[in-house]
């Protein structure tokens, strides 16, 4: 096996960024082609390790040399940096939509600089993608965010202290905000956990928002020293993170509960426990290695007699998911890794019973009990009907 790389815990981003530009410079003046690396973010340089619990990079990098094709790209790599730089330095805070207009700015105030224009918004984020894994840092450490969030969360039990920038603190008692929820912003090192009396028994992410909500206005919370989070589908670096907080500090046990579904099981569930190939230095702060997948279990559909739905394959979206699942038995290390054998078991029957069940079915067991998707999860998490 390749070596795997492992990110440094703590950078000099200015020094090492002033190393890189003067090396450039360096081969420039002694009439040498400039190249850049960055780590190469994709699911052929991934590696799965159940005792890391997340996918991490290996060795291969993407390469860019100076030449006719390249030397726009480098010179923006550059141009933005610079700009990145400048905020780290002033303390300014910036999403990737504003250092879009940012450059935009700086391009029509200085016709210098037009032939570095963006004409659109994906190609500055590619350059601000390419810098990060060049330099093998967070974006939130280069002082960009994203204006996603953590999931919505509920607690009667949970309160959170967060660590302000200008050194002060907040305290924020969930069981204080009634039926508001709670969502934190996606720096969730910030934060500091700890329940007001007692002990939290579980944290339970919903796949669905919507569903957590039900949860949450049935009262489960109420009834459960309990915290309650609604993913809002495909889990953002927000959530992520949040989820990572909480496993850490509260040391809990999480569970996932969503659809049965090829795409559910593929990108959202694997990317909140082990990650993503396109986030490989980050996944160690932004993945939850201790979430187990509480649902819909393949064996919960004749448990309980759910309603399932036949994969259309003449459908685009659901051919491509199922060609994914087929993709991921044969490439993605998470499910070729022997811990992870009864994920894939699943993968593997969703492929072959071409069904799908959705986290909503369970409330056809009961249609009179509005707290059967409680009880049911309870059940499940009680008897250690999970993965």
């Amino acid at each position: 096996m390749p070596k795997i790389r492992i990110r440094e815990l703590t950078k000099d981003i200015e020094k090492e960024a002033k190393i890189l530009c003067n090396t450039m410079l360096g081969d420039l003046e002694k009439a040498k082609r400039p190249v850049l690396e960055a780590v190469k973010c994709t699911l052929d340089n991934s590696f799965y390790s159940s005792k890391v619990g997340f996918l991490t990079a290996g060795d291969k990098v993407v390469k860019t040399e100076l030449n006719v094709s390249s030397v726009q790209k480098m010179a923006r790599t550059i141009f933005m940096l610079e700009v990145m730089l400048g905020n780290l330095k002033s303390g300014a805070v910036n999403t990737k939509r504003e250092l879009y207009y940012i450059s935009k700015g700086l391009v029509r105030s200085n016709a210098f600089n037009k032939p570095l224009d963006f004409d659109d918004q994906p190609e500055s984020d590619a350059i601000i993608d390419f810098i990060c894994d060049m330099l093998e840092v967070y974006r939130e450490e280069m002082n960009c965010f994203a204006n996603d969030r953590g999931g919505q969360t509920y607690s009667k039990n949970l309160v959170v202290t967060e660590t302000l920038s200008d050194g002060t603190t907040a305290n924020v008692d969930l069981g204080s905000l009634g039926t508001s929820p709670f969502q934190p912003k996606n720096k969730p090192q910030q934060f500091r956990l700890k329940p007001k009396k007692g002990k939290i028994e579980f944290c339970l992410i919903i796949e669905s928002e919507g569903t957590a909500n039900t949860l949450v206005a049935n009262g489960m919370h109420l009834r459960h020293s309990c915290i309650i989070m609604g993913a809002q589908g495909v889990p953002s670096n927000g959530v992520r993170g949040w989820c990572k907080t909480i496993q850490d500090q509260l040391k809990i046990p999480m569970y996932f509960y969503g659809d049965l579904d090829a795409y559910t099981l593929q990108n959202i569930f694997r990317t909140l426990k082990a990650g993503s190939a396109a986030s490989l230095i980050r996944n160690s702060d932004f993945s939850a290695p201790d979430v187990k997948f509480l649902g819909v279990l393949p064996e919960d559909v004749k448990k309980y007699d759910l309603m399932c739905y036949s994969v259309n394959e003449k459908d685009v979206a659901e051919n491509r998911s199922l060609k994914k699942a087929k993709d991921a038995l044969e490439n993605d290390p998470f499910f070729q890794d022997k811990k992870n054998r009864r994920l894939a078991e699943i993968l593997h029957w969703l492929v072959r019973e071409k069904k799908r069940c959705e986290q909503q079915a369970v409330f056809s067991v009961d249609p009179k009990d509005p707290q059967i998707l409680e009880k049911v999860i309870v059940e499940k998490i009680k008897s250690g009907s999970y993965v």
